[in-house]
């Protein structure tokens, strides 16, 4: 697969045997495919999320020889305590740069949900000689225009309405709360229960700053880096639009679409596994 290559899969069974891997392949296969080029992930989470979320997914890519990292940032999941109005996007660059750094990884497949689409771009500036490819899952792609979550107002330089509106409720001035703002059916349908206890368990407030940090990019972020899409075109309640998609149906992306919820990572956590590790190579 290359990064030239507009893949369309919609997690069917022949959607993913366009990838080599059908749906139903056992876990004694996946491994004897991935055994032959074991690669290093790093899978960041999203809003309001923690690497807890990514859990499921990296124990079966595990499982097939890969190296897999979760880092939570700073303020989110387990570490929630060191959350403060001074978190934000550059805090969340660092603190997923400094995993690159640290454990000295390279040739990563570096993979970011929701709003860490922003994260991973000014990890992959940062870090770039690190990273062979680069995945944004349901994620917010930044360009020109578009290098923060919450965009200023090009004309006052000011927040837009919606945002100043929803800003009233955070948590100490500076903490979004996900269930101010939106349903469960944002992350997962009602048909997942189990799913939807565990997300009522572990979601954390997100320090706001990191939607309205401005990224600035001296290397050119995802460019040349075989940057992927991944779409959850599954999702029923606000399936993400162009506004996160952006350039990531042009030439030069491959695009993938799964049909799973948006946190699909929980609900379907063989067929994301088995799609990560079908873009090695």
């Amino acid at each position: 697969m290359t990064m030239r290559r507009r893949d369309i899969l919609r997690g069917s069974s022949a959607g993913l045997a366009a990838l080599g891997l059908a749906q139903n392949t056992t876990a004694q296969n996946d491994c004897a495919l991935a055994a032959t080029k074991p690669t290093t992930f790093v899978l960041v989470h999203g809003t309001w999320h923690g690497g807890w979320v990514w859990q499921d997914v990296a124990n079966r890519l595990r499982a097939m020889g890969h190296r897999v990292y979760t880092p939570t940032c700073t303020g989110c999941g387990e570490r929630l305590h060191l959350t403060g109005p001074d978190v934000g996007l550059k805090t969340h660059i660092t603190d997923i740069a400094q995993v690159l750094e640290f454990e000295d990884l390279n040739e990563v497949i570096l993979v970011g949900h929701s709003f860490s689409g922003i994260t991973i771009t000014g990890v992959a500036d940062r870090c770039r000689e690190r990273i062979d490819r680069i995945v944004f899952f349901d994620a917010l792609v930044p360009r020109e225009g578009r290098m923060s979550g919450v965009p200023r107002e090009s004309e006052t330089d000011d927040f837009p309405d919606w945002w100043k509106a929803r800003k009233e409720h955070f948590i100490d001035g500076y903490q979004m709360d996900l269930w101010q703002d939106y349903p469960m059916e944002m992350l997962v349908p009602d048909t997942y229960p189990e799913v939807a206890a565990k997300l009522r368990r572990l979601i954390t407030p997100h320090p706001a700053k990191q939607w309205t940090d401005e990224l600035v990019l001296e290397h050119g972020g995802w460019e040349g880096l075989k940057p992927t899409y991944i779409h959850c075109v599954g999702q029923t309640y606000r399936e993400s639009s162009d506004l996160m998609v952006g350039p990531a149906r042009g030439p030069d992306w491959t695009f993938i679409e799964l049909d799973v919820p948006r946190d699909g990572m929980l609900t379907h956590p063989e067929l994301v596994s088995n799609t990560l590790s079908g873009l090695i190579g």
